[in-house]
Parts: C-alpha cells; sequence; structure tokens
C-alpha cells in the first residue's frame, strides 16, 4: 500500500518538505523569544490581520488549523491547498467500542488511555503474530489487545515498578499477557522471532529504535503510533530514509525545531491552559525587564519552576528569575509596569503563534512520511492513517507496515 490521498508517499514527502522549506521563516522563529519576527515586514498584510484577531478568536482557531489557514489565505496564498496538504484518511471506519477494554477492567487505565488503546486496537486487527508491545508502561495496551491475538502478548519495559503492576493486573483479569523488564535502547537486546510489534505513543528515539530493530531482524509486521519526537540524543534530526536524506532541497530541522509537532493542548484540562498561560505572562513581563535591566536586547531563557511559585505575585516571580540569572534589578524597579508589558507580549505572541502552529501537523507529516519511506525501503508494505479523533489524542497517527509476502499480516492492510 503505497498511496495516502490518492499520492505516493514519496510525492507526498516532497511536498510537504517544498512547503515547509518555502515557509521556514514562519515557523522556525520562536514568537515567545522574538518581539519582532522578520516575517511581520516581509508579509505585512498578514501580520496586520493577525493583529486584529480578538481573543476569542485566538482561543477557538489555535485548535483548528484548518480554520485559521482558510481565514489567513488571503494574506497568505499558499494556504489554499492547506486541507488538501494535511489531509490523512482513518485506518478503520469500523468503531472501536469492541476493541476497547471494559471499563470495569481498566484498573490504573486513565480514560483517555483506555479510549486510545481501543481505537488502537480496533485499527490494527486482524492480528495474525506474536504481539510485542513496545515501552509498554503498565501493559494497557498489550491487555486491550490480548483478547484479539490467538499467539503471545508480551511487553518490554524499562521500569521495573510498571512492569510489576502491569503483571499483577494481567493476573488479577485473567489476560494472557506478560511484560519484560527490559532498557529497549540496549544493544544486547534480543528482539523475539515473528513477532508484530506495537507502541502506543512511544517517544523519540524509543520508536526510531523499534523501527531500526524491526527492519533489521526482519519482523513480519510493526504498528506503532509516534509521539515526541524531539526527544532524541541528536541534535539535528537526520532523515532515516535514503530517499529523503538525499532530496535536492531537504528540510535541515534542530532538535528544537521538532518540538512544534507536538504543541497541542487539545486534551488539556481547562484548568491546565489558565496555569500554562499565567506562566507565559510573567515570564514575557520579566523577558522585557531583564532586556532593560542588562541594556540587550536578547531573550533570557529562565529555568523551569515549581507550581508554588505561582502562588505569590509578579515581584516575587521577577526577584526568583533575576537571582536565578544573577541579576540585580534596580530597587526602584516599576514591577506593575512589566506586569503590564507581559500581558501586551502575551497577546502579540499569541497572535504570533497562530501562524506558526499552522505548520504543527504539515512538520509531523514530514516526519512520519520519511517513517514510512524508510520501512517500505525496508521490503514493507505501508498504511498511513488516523486511528481515532484529534479531540482524543493530536497524536493520531497511526502507522502499519507488513513485511511484503506476508500474507497473514497482509490481512490486517485491508
Amino acid at each position: 500500500m503505497t498511496l495516502v490521498h490518492g499520492m505516493s508517499f514519496y510525492r507526498r514527502w516532497q511536498q510537504l518538505n517544498d512547503w515547509l522549506v518555502q515557509h521556514r521563516e514562519l515557523w522556525q522563529p520562536l514568537p515567545f523569544t522574538d518581539p519582532n519576527p522578520a516575517w511581520a515586514d516581509r508579509w505585512p498584510a498578514l501580520a496586520a490581520r493577525v493583529a486584529k484577531l480578538s481573543d476569542e478568536d485566538c482561543r477557538q482557531l489555535d485548535d483548528e488549523p484548518g480554520k485559521t489557514a482558510g481565514l489567513l489565505e488571503r494574506e497568505l496564498p499558499s494556504l489554499q491547498g492547506f486541507d488538501e496538504l494535511t489531509c490523512v484518511e482513518p485506518l478503520s471506519s469500523e468503531s472501536s467500542d469492541q476493541s476497547t477494554l471494559p471499563e470495569v477492567r481498566a484498573t490504573d487505565m486513565p480514560g483517555r488511555k483506555r479510549l486510545q488503546s481501543g481505537a488502537f486496537a480496533a485499527a490494527v486487527q486482524p492480528l495474525g503474530h506474536d504481539v510485542l508491545d513496545w515501552c509498554c508502561g503498565k501493559g494497557h495496551l498489550a491487555r486491550t489487545l490480548a483478547p484479539f491475538c490467538d499467539g503471545t502478548v508480551t511487553g518490554f519495559e524499562w521500569d521495573q515498578a510498571l512492569v510489576d503492576d502491569g503483571n499483577r493486573l494481567a493476573g488479577k483479569f485473567g489476560d494472557a499477557v506478560t511484560l519484560h523488564c527490559q532498557d529497549v535502547m540496549a544493544e544486547e537486546l534480543v528482539m523475539p522471532k515473528a513477532l508484530h510489534g506495537v507502541a502506543l505513543h512511544a517517544c523519540g528515539d524509543l520508536h526510531r529504535n523499534l523501527m531500526r530493530r524491526v527492519a533489521d531482524t526482519g519482523q513480519p509486521r510493526l504498528s506503532f503510533s509516534p509521539c515526541c519526537y524531539h526527544l532524541t540524543e541528536n541534535p539535528d534530526y537526520q532523515p532515516m530514509s535514503r530517499r529523503a536524506g538525499s532530496w535536492r532541497n531537504t528540510l535541515q530541522v534542530s532538535r528544537d525545531d521538532l518540538r512544534l509537532a507536538v504543541q497541542e493542548t487539545v486534551t488539556a484540562p481547562q484548568r491546565v491552559r489558565q496555569q500554562t498561560r499565567q506562566v507565559r505572562r510573567w515570564r514575557l513581563g520579566f523577558d522585557g525587564l531583564q532586556r532593560f535591566v542588562r541594556g540587550v536586547d536578547a531573550y533570557l531563557p529562565v529555568p523551569s519552576h515549581s507550581a508554588g511559585l505561582m502562588s505569590g505575585d509578579f515581584a516575587d516571580f521577577c526577584r526568583w528569575a533575576a537571582m536565578k540569572k544573577g541579576l540585580d534589578l534596580p530597587k526602584d524597579t516599576d514591577f506593575g509596569y512589566w506586569q503590564s508589558h507581559g500581558e501586551r507580549r502575551f497577546q502579540e505572541v499569541r497572535r504570533h503563534e497562530l501562524v506558526r502552529h499552522l505548520f504543527r501537523r504539515p512538520l509531523e507529516l514530514w516526519l512520519v512520511l520519511d517513517y514510512v519511506l524508510f520501512l517500505e525501503e525496508q521490503g514493507y508494505d505501508v498504511r498511513l492513517g488516523t486511528f481515532c479523533e484529534r479531540q482524543l489524542t493530536p497524536r493520531n497517527l497511526l502507522i502499519d507496515a507488513v513485511q511484503s509476502g506476508d500474507h497473514q499480516g497482509a490481512q490486517g492492510l485491508r
């Protein structure tokens, strides 16, 4: 299976690559650190359009990139093909209800994880091989898949406490699942033979190592949903596929650039969103203050802090941040002025980020299509699609790869 939305995977990757390269000025700089982005001079009508948006507009649009693209396509005509560029079809049209672990058996399993696991299970059935759940945690996905697998279901997890809890749950509910304490990044890891590797939201190098291990050992099938692409030891992303790496103008992205692909909060509680906005306002206020005090118009990173610090006031936060950065604040510092500055900057940043966030899904698809091309080059037939709605998780892409000629595993590529 080499088509996605009527186009070869490679052609789709090329299209995304060139589009991202063309617009890198809009998405690589960080609005939080740059009060005067260069793109605002190059596309003044676009900058003016987002500046006029209301707070309610921003709230609605940030979770709906397609609507944002439609709103801004007059100022940036290349957005007219945004929906087609980012379209990915569901892998299964069947309901996941029958594949979701019953709630009475989902002990220690968060509600969203239960539904995600059920949707994943529905998308990869039928299962024709022994299953290995990679980075399995307590084995929630493994336990969800077990009733649909005639072979063995095992899991690898490096945290012994999670392994113990998972095996206890499997024993309590009679699930034919066995978890093993295993560092999946260990060079001495020996992969079982003839298995179907699965992973739900394995991060960065963990899912990339899974792909390499499966390909190197010629496993019959691999189904995984990637997450946290930036969690890698490499400072710059190196394409996995030969074709992506040899393209005439392959996009160059850093580890920090990759964070953009996972910066979505559609599943975050309202309370968490409010706290995040408050932290950002205060940090932007301090940013303006430190630029004034140092006489240097440049961003100064401030370390993470405990939630308790936010129970104080803005002045306390600034004193803490200044202490961490070795700055002496003037005794007559007008903290009220700088707090208002932070509020103004937050409004600017929020609107500039609407533009930057348009490139989250395209960047993620660019990465995932590189994975698909790599697996094709290793002799796999691949499906790419979504396994659930983005309201359940924005990380809803799933790669399903079956070794060419494996008729038993190919039943899943229906």
